[in-house]
């Protein structure tokens, strides 16, 4: 007896080879002077007329026997499929990680589902915003979100002055240059705020996505060891659709 993975390692070769066969049988009926023949004899008019040879052609395509093919090739597809789908309705496997089952008896199906959700999800946790790490944040309650420690800045303001670079004589007057000078005036305190996870987090949360779809592959395999039982509804299906 076949399991089910066997069946579906053979599905996709089943279906390529039915195209290919079904292309190859019906491409005759496209043609219409392979579906038509002809038989005639000349007769002269009397004895002594020119005698001429018989002429046929033979009909190459019969559209009865691309029905039989046709209906030959897709019975093997018909029933291969069945046979798939009948034992998806029966595989089934428990997901378990670290020991604890998270889904029990997940048609395989579902398992399938699941995988592809599951590689969607770690592909947005992978782009979730990091806390900069050249920071010291904390969880601060009051507004749900990580903070910095105050950090204190002098605010400076330019002043101008005077720098006497001669002083002034009978005859000339003083030679004064302007210069600007920072003052402190104040002081800033900043706290920094940010929605984004400590990197911790995101580690955790992708080692754990990791480990259930680790789960979920193990358990789509177990599900794909079920013995499958053989359909056979092609036959019946044109059977009554050719008869």
């Amino acid at each position: 007896m076949a399991k089910l993975n066997q069946i579906i390692a053979v599905e996709k070769g089943v279906k390529s080879k039915v195209q290919q066969d079904l292309t190859a049988t019906r491409q005759g009926l496209a043609k219409p002077g392979l579906l038509a023949g002809i038989s005639r004899t000349y007769q002269p008019k009397d004895e002594e007329g020119e005698q001429l040879p018989p002429e046929s052609t033979r009909v190459q395509v019969k559209a009865e026997d691309v029905l039989r093919e046709s209906a030959k090739t897709l019975t093997r597809l018909f029933d291969v499929t069945a046979t798939k789908d009948w034992a998806n309705c029966e595989a089934r496997a428990d997901v378990t990680v670290e020991g604890r089952v998270l889904i029990a008896q997940a048609p395989v199906t579902y398992l399938l589902f699941l995988e592809k959700q599951l590689a969607d999800l770690g592909a947005f946790l992978r782009r979730l915003p990091v806390l900069d790490a050249a920071e010291g944040w904390v969880l601060d309650p009051s507004s749900d979100c990580w903070k910095t420690e105050p950090v204190r800045t002098v605010r400076t303001k330019k002043v101008p002055r005077n720098h006497v670079k001669a002083e002034a004589t009978e005859k000339h007057p003083a030679q004064v240059e302007v210069y600007y000078e920072d003052v402190p005036v104040g002081y800033w305190t900043t706290v920094k705020f940010s929605g984004a996870l400590p990197a911790r987090r995101v580690n955790e949360l992708l080692e754990r996505i990791e480990k259930l779809q680790q789960a979920v592959k193990f358990a789509r395999e177990e599900a794909n060891g079920t013995e499958v039982t053989d359909q056979r509804v092609g036959e019946a299906v044109f059977g009554y659709l050719f008869a």
